[in-house]
């Protein structure tokens, strides 16, 4: 089957709502084979006419903060007003094997038998800060099939989640009750990132614990620099409970809010355009590097060099230079 008669046989079907075509699309844009990637990049470009977009909502948190919980009960409670919901959640990979747990539908049991979700676990496949390389087209992919939000889940909390805000429109922490101790580890770049800071498990013994976590970080975030993009109370922490279903409607007004306050003030469509050119320049560098490995002599000039630079025969800079110049021809 040719590259064309691929894409436009599978673009409609998105179109249309077909899962069984997202997902063997969502397939597709994961795979690095050199004609999957191909047909890839022709069927994004016949589904971009479209123009379809969903709100785009990031969510990182340490292991343990219930973000599959949140995730569940907060998806629930989307389609329970007639919105269509997809869910990325990106699985730790092994360094060494690859392999991933994709544990995410299992966890989420009662989302994914909703006929209005979607969910789809990706392995990181060891990609800085947790995020799949391909996630950003599958959120397109998502898009182009009418969901009306997709929900990003990432790996841990880490400087890397910088990756996430590329290629959402909200970022959303979510973090669990803690003392001032916890608060003082939270990298101050992760505090600039989000839009709102999220306390979960503000339920039960725990929920005075919660409140005073949110307090916090509310006085957190306004020692911090408003941001242009922001109105007046944004970035916010509020407390929600993802067990009792508490505190979630109103973190979703909130997320409302804040993204049509940026679509009326132009911020929308600036950072969407931003993230474009972000993402554009970035499949360039991977192209470029790709190309360093392309083929058996390439890829055994680089195994060589680096073997001369590890038992300190060449400087790393030299040898880069002399990789490098391949590309030159």
């Amino acid at each position: 089957m040719t590259v064309q008669t691929s894409a436009a046989d599978i673009a409609p079907k998105i179109l249309q709502g077909d899962r069984r075509a997202l997902a063997r699309a969502i397939t597709l844009v994961e795979s690095g084979r050199a004609d999957h990637r191909a047909q890839a990049a022709a069927l994004l470009e016949a589904l971009a006419p479209a123009g379809r977009q969903a709100l785009r909502i990031g969510l990182s948190g340490t292991p343990g903060v219930g973000k599959s919980t949140f995730i569940e009960s907060f998806g629930l409670m989307l389609t329970a007003q007639g919105l269509k919901v997809a869910v990325l959640a990106v699985d730790p990979s092994s360094a060494r094997s690859g392999g991933s747990i994709l544990g995410d539908k299992t966890r989420m049991e009662r989302l994914s038998r909703d006929p209005l979700a979607f969910i789809r676990p990706s392995p990181s496949q060891a990609q800085l800060g947790g995020v799949a390389r391909r996630t950003r087209e599958a959120v397109s992919l998502c898009e182009a099939a009418g969901f009306d939000v997709v929900l990003i889940e990432t790996v841990g909390v880490g400087q890397s989640e910088t990756l996430v805000a590329e290629m959402t429109d909200l970022f959303i922490l979510l973090m669990a009750p803690a003392g001032g101790d916890e608060l003082q580890g939270v990298k101050r770049g992760i505090m600039e990132m989000a839009d709102m800071i999220l306390v979960n498990k503000a339920d039960g013994d725990l929920k005075p614990a919660a409140m005073r976590t949110v307090s916090d970080y509310a006085g957190a975030l306004r020692l911090l620099r408003k941001r242009p993009q922001d109105p007046e109370g944004f970035p916010k922490a509020l407390p929600v409970s993802a067990l009792a279903e508490d505190g979630l409607a109103k973190a979703w007004q909130d997320m409302t809010t804040l993204a049509d306050w940026r679509r009326e003030n132009g911020h929308f469509a600036r950072r969407r355009a931003e993230q474009s050119r972000h993402w554009f320049e970035t499949e360039v560098r991977e192209g470029l590097l790709a190309q360093l490995t392309a083929t058996p002599e390439a890829r055994a000039k680089l195994q060589a060099l680096g073997d001369a630079v590890a038992a300190g025969r060449s400087a790393p800079a030299a040898a880069a230079a002399e990789m490098l110049a391949i590309l030159k021809g």
